[in-house]
């Protein structure tokens, strides 16, 4: 990544949440995430098959519009009791974009009677960073978060599914963590350790 704006990487999402969660862990190696939104960038419209289609395809539309390095990652939350959804349309599972209060009431009905031990569920990241639209060599990393739904949300923190997804070994909700913590062990946090290992190594090898 070469020249005045090296440093630089376009979040492709609006979602300052993810904004909040991503910087403060690649702040150290010099990166400044601006979300698309903040360029006037809309999002992509997301119709692969699979996370890292998904992926690839909000990291290509946000370098394209921007002409700069974009990181994107797509990640949803797999319940298994709902054979793997709500999964890629983790997002709009209730219909809109973004509606958490509606996505959560729509899983915690569909898992309505379903006993604690078969509530089990996964938070998955896929994040990409392409140094230009036509990059063919996609730094790629990922995570997951082993947990199960609760019956009902608690906590305060975090966004999305966060007030309904349980992590045993903590014995805490998502939402119940305090941020740093919770950048240790989600999904999103494991997938973004692997990530600066191959942004720190990029670095190097351009030195």
């Amino acid at each position: 990544m070469k020249g005045s704006d090296s440093k630089r990487l376009v979040l492709a999402t609006s979602n300052r949440g993810k904004l909040a969660e991503m910087q403060p862990l690649l702040a150290d190696l010099g990166y400044e995430l601006i979300t698309q939104g903040e360029l006037g960038v809309a999002d992509a419209i997301e119709d692969g098959k699979t996370f890292v289609e998904n992926a690839l395809i909000k990291a290509r539309h946000a370098c394209a519009c921007t002409g700069l390095p974009a990181l994107a990652d797509d990640s949803g939350l797999i319940v298994d009791a709902l054979d793997g959804a709500p999964g890629l349309i983790s997002a709009h599972y209730a219909g809109v974009h973004g509606d958490a209060a509606g996505n959560i009431r729509k899983l915690l009905t569909g898992l309505a009677g379903v006993p604690e031990q078969q509530r089990t569920a996964r938070f998955y990241s896929l994040i990409v960073v392409l140094r230009h639209a036509d990059d063919p060599q996609p730094l790629i990393a990922e995570g997951i978060w082993e947990g199960r739904v609760l019956e009902a949300p608690r906590g305060a923190n975090g966004f999305g599914y966060d007030p309904i997804f349980f992590d045993p070994a903590l014995g805490l909700g998502a939402a119940e963590l305090p941020a740093e913590l919770k950048n240790r062990v989600s999904h999103r946090g494991q997938a973004l350790a692997a990530l600066r290992e191959r942004l720190a190594a990029s670095q190097r090898s351009t030195c």
